[in-house]
């Protein structure tokens, strides 16, 4: 099952899972997109098949409902959780509002989808859960203020239920993306430009003074970190948070 999959680090995610014999349920809100990624999935084993699942996850009760339904058809091995990041802005100036909208459809909302693929895991003795998270885990982004705590919060619910999971064979794991050419990146750019009163193209330049790799990251290779997490190999990789930032 993996979140957020119209686009992005999500799409590429479920593509990467999907060339390695995995069946995927996409999920997301839009059902036109969906349906387009879902055909662009390859299959490469006998008998792969691939759904989608549409729902909000800032609505509890319309996400609880739609994987109440899909279990009944299919089982969870792996679940992804990918959420889009919050808008830009300073901590000190946002509202306990916008806090606590965010805490619920992150980290509220993955425990929604955690507890409803929890059962099987635990029957089966085997689980992967992969949280796509950010690099502020480690060091704070500016102007992102409600993004880095609600993300922090994400970080040790997962290093809370490695611990808690492990004995089950179950491992908790967290991506931490860099600079990504996504759309998130173009909202970033978007909004430091417009904060700052300075071109994109000099934001750009400046963030990409900070990476080593001189380079933003593609989709798919922060996909190829979730794809190894998610697979039987990384069985005895559990609890951590794993920065995928061209060594910034």
């Amino acid at each position: 099952l993996v979140c957020g999959a119209s686009e992005g680090i999500g799409r590429a995610s479920a593509i990467g899972l999907a060339e390695q014999g995995a069946n995927i349920i996409l999920l997301a809100r839009r059902p036109k997109v969906l349906d387009e990624v879902r055909n662009a999935l390859p299959c490469v084993a006998d008998g792969q098949q691939h759904n989608y699942m549409m729902a909000d996850v800032s609505d509890w009760a319309e996400l609880k409902n739609k994987l109440d339904e899909m279990l009944k058809a299919f089982k969870i091995d792996i679940l992804i959780n990918n959420t889009a990041g919050p808008a830009g802005g300073a901590a000190n100036t946002a509202t306990p509002e916008q806090y606590l909208a965010v805490f619920q459809q992150h980290l509220i909302a993955n425990q929604i989808l955690l507890q409803a693929v929890l059962p099987h895991m635990k029957d089966r003795q085997w689980g992967r859960i992969v949280n796509i998270i950010s690099t502020s885990v480690k060091e704070p982004i500016a102007n992102l203020g409600v993004s880095n705590t609600i993300r922090g919060a994400v970080a040790g619910w997962s290093k809370t239920l490695a611990s808690e999971l492990g004995p089950f064979g179950i491992t908790v794991n967290n991506v931490l993306p860099g600079y990504t050419r996504t759309q998130r990146l173009g909202q970033i750019l978007e909004e430091r430009s417009k904060a700052t009163n300075k071109a994109s193209e000099e934001i750009e330049a400046a963030m990409l003074s900070t990476v080593p790799a001189g380079r933003f990251a593609e989709a798919s290779e922060i996909a190829a970190a979730v794809v190894f997490l998610a697979s039987p190999q990384a069985g005895y990789i559990n609890g951590i948070n794993l920065p995928v930032d061209g060594g910034r």
